[in-house]
């Protein structure tokens, strides 16, 4: 009996110490930010230090005296995911793309708590700064939820709203458990922590397939890029705190989004596995007056997926919106895939 017991012994402490052996494998240290930068930056990247302590890294590009329109990207993404509709509205608009604390090349002071109402306080910061009164605000996915609560604090600065797969109302039981892996590991409060410093470059690369309609559209250099961008100093543990206290948040209700009295545009992927096409429906029953476009064939990215389509109905929303235009009202629910 000493002996089996011994041998059980001995196979723990072997698998314990693959396990730990498989760690330290695994574990990636931060890639410092002047790395970074001189892979992701562009022509067109900023900086401005911000009262809060975040140094934020923004671009801004197309028309300097053009309508101003700003642009708040997702959760792990960055101002890269806003390329498309930059080089196809820039002709016309001042287009500003932000990385919000913990994303992209922007610095968060050690410490720093983040939130979606955070967010919402970084972003004033920034438009304070710039000197940005009035502007339209187009928010994708978490970016949304930022967006729309920005407009809710400050309305009187927001000439247009548009949200992209925006997030905000309550996950049922059944919606998370469809989540890609990546998001049930991040979200669970032991694996999360443990996940935090290991090469999650897989688990990345299959939660951005999911994001699109067609999986083809993620090549290894967008992989590279999120996980890269992801291994930031600090940026690690802001993911974390937003994953595992993402139902502590301020949800949308119709109630809330009643006070919304700005043009609003709803644009959502009717095949998003990420945030459901309800939400969208949902955002738009809230909200008099605004409009949707469900585009077929489309997942959580629609301004990547489908720029052309995407980047055409905010010029035509944002020409009525801001111009007064009397051009006919944009179609509901459905948009022709590509």
């Amino acid at each position: 009996m000493k002996w089996l017991f011994g041998g059980l012994l001995a196979i723990v402490g072997l698998v314990a110490l693959i396990a730990v052996g498989g760690y330290f494998v695994l574990k990636r240290d931060d890639v410092p930010y002047e790395t970074l930068a001189s892979r992701y930056e562009s022509a067109a990247s900023r900086y401005v230090d911000l009262p809060s302590g975040v140094r934020m890294h923004y671009r801004d590009e197309g028309q300097p005296i053009g309508p101003p329109l700003l642009l708040i990207h997702g959760f792990s993404a960055s101002v890269h995911t806003w390329e498309p509709w930059v080089e196809r509205l820039g002709d016309e608009y001042r287009v500003i793309s932000i990385d919000l604390p913990g994303h992209g090349l922007t610095r968060a002071p050690a410490g720093y708590q983040a939130s979606i109402e955070a967010f919402r306080d970084a972003v004033r910061e920034f438009a304070t700064t710039q000197n940005l009164t009035h502007f339209a605000v187009a928010g994708s996915s978490m970016g949304g939820n930022v967006a729309w609560e920005y407009a809710l604090a400050f309305p009187d600065q927001v000439d247009a709203l548009i949200l992209v797969a925006a997030s905000g109302w309550p996950e049922d039981r059944a919606g998370l458990e469809q989540d890609p892996p990546i998001f049930q590991v991040l979200r669970n409060p032991v694996l999360g922590p443990l996940l935090r410093d290991l090469d999650n470059t897989q688990l990345a690369r299959g939660g951005l397939e999911a994001a699109f309609y067609d999986p083809t559209l993620v090549d290894d250099a967008m992989v590279q890029r999120y996980v890269q961008l992801a291994r930031a100093p600090g940026h690690r543990d802001i993911l974390l705190q937003l994953t595992l206290g993402f139902r502590e948040r301020n949800y949308a209700t119709p109630e809330r989004l009643a006070a919304l009295q700005m043009p609003v545009l709803v644009l959502h992927g009717d095949t998003d596995r990420i945030v459901p096409p309800v939400h969208g429906q949902q955002f738009h029953d809230a909200i008099a007056g605004s409009q949707l476009i469900m585009f077929e064939n489309t997942g959580h990215v629609p301004q990547e997926e489908r720029a052309d389509e995407s980047a055409t109905a905010v010029r035509e929303f944002l020409y009525a919106a801001i111009e007064g235009s009397t051009l006919p009202e944009l179609p509901e629910l459905t948009a022709p895939a590509r």
